[in-house]
């Protein structure tokens, strides 16, 4: 009986030089040694066909910047769906800051396929034709703009393998914390017990683990309230247990 494919991230880009950079180190990089997943960075000009290797070019109705030309881009995707394993869909992702802000919820399920296949775009962005002939899913990590996909790629790949079974070192790690139950993580002490004058909170040296709890679950709540009212909101509407935070928790 043969192991599965491992996790397998293909990243179309300008600089593949760039990867797996941060991603070759800690968790992730110890992850990638082990064969725990795999990373291919892919040169779009590898694609090509003129001797200059050009990729993008002036934007039809003018305006400034140049644009990822179409033919060039979708031959980059075909000749890198022709991988290990082209019988298996993956999806297909466009980072950009007009695409739907990544969460939680969607980096558990690409963590749960085989891996993506990512698209960074550079310059004034991509030709539409290629986003829906290839039907690019369209990402976003934030409302701000990079110079290039490339970080934002870096993110979610990152945001995946620490998801992936035998990353992380207690599995009890991704499921206590920000947005694994759609409310930012409670705050979090070690030693020394004494700070600067401030100790750690009582009750969590208290040893009463169904108090601990709930002093956390509240805490997520009041930070949720009040740093990320759209999650409070969704988390309400959800059902949460309460409409209103609590706002007072004893130290």
């Amino acid at each position: 009986m043969t192991n599965p494919s491992p996790w397998r991230a293909t990243v179309l880009t300008l600089f593949p030089e760039m990867f797996p950079g941060p991603l070759g180190v800690s968790l992730a990089g110890r992850a990638l040694a082990s064969g725990l997943w795999q990373i291919e960075a892919r040169d779009i000009r590898a694609s090509a066909t003129d001797r200059h290797r050009s990729v993008d070019d002036t934007p039809a109705g003018g305006g400034p910047g140049m644009v990822l030309r179409a033919d060039v881009l979708a031959a980059a995707i075909d000749a890198a769906e022709i991988g290990p394993d082209p019988s298996k869909a993956r999806p297909r992702l466009l980072m950009s800051p007009r695409g739907r802000p990544l969460t939680q919820a969607r980096v558990v399920e690409l963590a749960e396929g085989p891996g993506p296949l990512i698209v960074c775009g550079r310059f004034e962005g991509v030709d539409q034709r290629v986003i829906d002939a290839r039907g690019l899913e369209e990402v976003s990590i934030g409302d701000y703009v990079l110079s290039g996909g490339e970080i934002a790629a870096l993110a979610l790949i990152d945001a995946c393998v620490r998801l992936l079974p035998g990353v992380m070192g207690k599995e009890a790690s991704g499921t206590e914390e920000s947005f694994s139950d759609g409310l930012l993580e409670y705050p979090q002490y070690t030693r020394p017990q004494l700070f600067e004058g401030v100790p750690i909170p009582a009750i969590l040296t208290s040893g009463d683990h169904a108090k601990v709890a709930a002093w956390r679950r509240a805490k997520s709540e009041a930070l949720t309230a009040a740093r990320r009212p759209d999650l409070w909101e969704k988390a309400a509407n959800l059902g949460s247990g309460q409409k209103t935070p609590k706002t007072k928790t004893d130290g």
